[in-house]
């Protein structure tokens, strides 16, 4: 009987086809030392876990299916791909998996964006104020973001108009001319002029259009605040009352509104009414912000007067300066034999010397100019001023001096605004004066006409 021996077969399957004959053990890869021999047990546990670690790894062509073991045992292995269902695998690639997802899971960072270190996070840096520290650098590839534009700034709301109704009510009263009495210290005259003359045929025919204001006084009767020359003229044209409106003010509410109500209303002034009601604005703004009961309080006096008449601070000061003129000079100054100018430098001189000068001036007729008041001036101040240099200045044959004349910003504002400067108003005004001269009669051009002749 022929011996049949057979090396590592398997045993075949009952009505199955006969296993293919092996003749050479297949070499597993990652395991050294050639093929193992024959019938020892192969353990792939080791490959199994690493297999595990790195995922699934598609065949190669060439690849055998795994080796058998000992006779009568297969050895266990893990189905490779090819030999599984696409929907099986297809599930296993949706399921999450425990550890570090692969570099293609992985969120790549954008541009611009630093790669997270390891160990602890970093610290959220607070933002810095713009304008301090480094500017940071746009990053490569992005597109610059776009500077932000500062919303405009709302336009400021409007003032809410003030509710003019007075706590107390006010009603117009006619009240009985001898019962009205002047203001105390009242700086305006009341002179019988072609002014009045006008004024009392208005009242005459309509009657006094703008009740006067007055407010009662201690000793009886009432003190006119506003309306002297109402008053005045209802006299002349024959009434016995007048309306009035009566209100309860203090002495400086009542200065305020008696000087505000002259000073803008009325048409002819004398530099002494004027400079005497200034004076007397000033007194009381000086006072009321002394007690700090007013708005205007904390203001210069000087700047709140010139702003309530339209005048720079340097033209109150000239006029409340000619209040320390002597009596005398006033008038001079009134009666218009005194300029502006030279009564302000005048003021400046001691009142027994201003009298000397008074007294020159009407002995000379003659009025002094400005360079001439300027060196009175320094005379009194050096203590070398007396009537014999009075008359010496005084006699002098007066030089032909260039005429100034000063016109305030507040006056020139209100034609011109805040915008012209000092040469285009200059040039506005003196194209003006060109086109008024051409409108006058040729008479008045002759002067300059004979002295081009001269030349």
């Amino acid at each position: 009987m022929a011996d049949e021996t057979k090396t590592n077969a398997t045993p075949e399957a009952p009505g199955g086809p006969p296993a293919p004959e092996q003749t050479e053990q297949a070499v597993i890869p990652g395991m050294d030392g050639g093929p193992a021999p024959s019938g020892k047990v192969i353990d792939l546990s080791d490959v199994r876990a690493e297999a595990d670690k790195t995922g699934p790894e598609a065949p190669t062509p060439g690849d055998a299916p795994p080796e058998q073991g000992a006779a009568g045992s297969v050895t266990e292995y893990t189905k490779q791909e090819w030999e599984r269902p696409l929907e099986e695998i297809e599930a296993e690639q949706k399921k999450p998996r425990r550890g570090r997802p692969p570099k293609a899971d992985r969120a790549a960072p954008e541009a611009g964006e630093k790669k997270p270190g390891r160990g602890r996070a970093p610290k959220a840096k607070a933002d810095k104020a713009p304008g301090k520290g480094k500017r940071a650098a746009p990053s490569k590839g992005a597109p610059p973001a776009p500077a932000k534009e500062e919303a405009p700034a709302p336009p400021p709301e409007p003032a809410q108009p003030r509710d003019a109704t007075r706590a107390e009510k006010e009603e117009i009263v006619y009240l009985n001319l001898s019962d009205l009495h002047p203001f105390k210290d009242h700086p305006f005259g009341v002179r019988d002029d072609a002014e009045m003359q006008g004024l009392v045929e208005s009242v005459r025919s309509g009657g006094v259009n703008q009740p006067a204001l007055v407010r009662p006084r201690e000793d009886g009767g009432y003190e006119i605040i506003a309306g002297h020359r109402r008053q005045r003229a209802s006299e002349l044209a024959g009434f016995m009352n007048m309306p009035c409106i009566v209100r309860n003010m203090t002495d400086d509410e009542a200065i305020l509104a008696m000087t505000d109500d002259n000073l803008r209303h009325r048409e002819k002034l004398l530099p002494s009414e004027k400079a005497a009601a200034l004076q007397q604005q000033y007194e009381a703004i000086k006072h009321q912000g002394a007690r700090g009961d007013d708005d205007e309080a904390g203001k210069l006096s000087l700047q709140s007067v010139g702003q309530r008449n339209g005048m720079s601070v340097k033209t109150v000061q000239r006029y409340l300066w000619l209040n320390d003129l002597v009596p005398e000079l006033k008038e001079v100054m009134d009666a218009g034999k005194l300029s502006f100018t030279p009564a302000v430098e005048i003021s400046r001189i001691r009142p027994k010397h201003q009298k000397y000068i008074a007294v020159s001036i009407e002995g000379q007729q003659s009025s002094p100019s400005q360079g001439q008041a300027k060196r009175l001036r320094e005379l009194d101040k050096d203590n070398k001023l007396n009537p014999d240099a009075i008359d010496a200045i005084l006699s002098e044959e007066k030089k032909k001096e260039d005429i100034s004349v000063i016109i305030s910003g507040a006056e020139l504002e209100k034609y011109f605004g805040k915008e012209a400067t000092p040469r285009q108003m200059k040039d506005q005004i003196m194209a003006l004066l060109d086109g008024w001269k051409e409108k006058q009669p040729p008479e008045l051009g002759k002067g300059d006409k004979k002295v081009e002749m001269e030349k």
